[in-house]
């Protein structure tokens, strides 16, 4: 198996670099982000690899570093994520942001990917929701406060708020995060006027 190469960038395809390495032209798929963090052809490049076997074919996956291809790991195992979709999402999301993007169920941001619909935005967020908090860097309250909302089961006055900050045109998650800052400083028994009054001041300052 391979899992790591070194070389000189010899081309790129839309969805791949040709790394020399030692004469020996290697196809590797990648995402658009790593893609266009590499240098120019003719200049030395490391990549991750991941190595994929099938009966028909075999393919190498390259990544900027060991977290994005333990992330690619993670993707596929979840049923309807391919390594085309995989990278796909590593397309459009940095590693934390996914990271974060699950631990809150922002289904909208994993279906800015291509290929990726609400239910397997939904699927993923499920299965994976358990393997983000060694990734993700986000307000435990918050998460919380998301998943509580996602499932109907947040307390009325919290979720009242948010709906509220949503409807003055602030994104969900903006919206969720003022909310469960206002509900740290404001305590448990907070009106929903005063936590939209607060959550409206958190979105000032941000």
């Amino acid at each position: 198996m391979i899992g790591k190469l070194k070389g000189i960038v010899d081309e790129y395809g839309d969805d791949f670099v040709i790394l020399d390495v030692n004469g020996v032209g290697y196809v590797c798929f990648c995402s658009s982000r790593t893609l266009q963090n590499l240098p120019s052809p003719g200049e030395a490049a490391v990549l991750s690899i991941e190595t994929i076997v099938r009966e028909d074919m075999i393919r190498l996956y390259g990544f900027a570093d060991l977290e994005e291809r333990e992330w690619f790991r993670i993707l596929t195992t979840v049923q309807g994520v391919g390594t085309k979709v995989a990278l796909a999402i590593l397309s459009v999301l940095r590693t934390s942001e996914l990271a974060s993007a699950i631990a809150l169920k922002d289904v909208t941001a994993l279906c800015r990917a291509a290929g990726v619909g609400k239910k397997l935005a939904e699927r993923i967020c499920q299965e994976l929701k358990d393997k983000t908090p060694g990734f993700a860097s986000v307000d435990p309250g918050l998460v919380a406060l998301a998943g509580g909302i996602a499932e109907k089961t947040a307390p009325k006055p919290l979720a009242d708020a948010v709906s509220a900050l949503v409807n003055l045109g602030y994104p969900q998650i903006r919206a969720s995060a003022a909310v469960a800052a206002a509900a740290r400083s404001a305590g448990e028994d907070a009106t929903t006027e005063t936590l939209i009054r607060l959550g409206l001041k958190e979105l000032a300052l941000a």
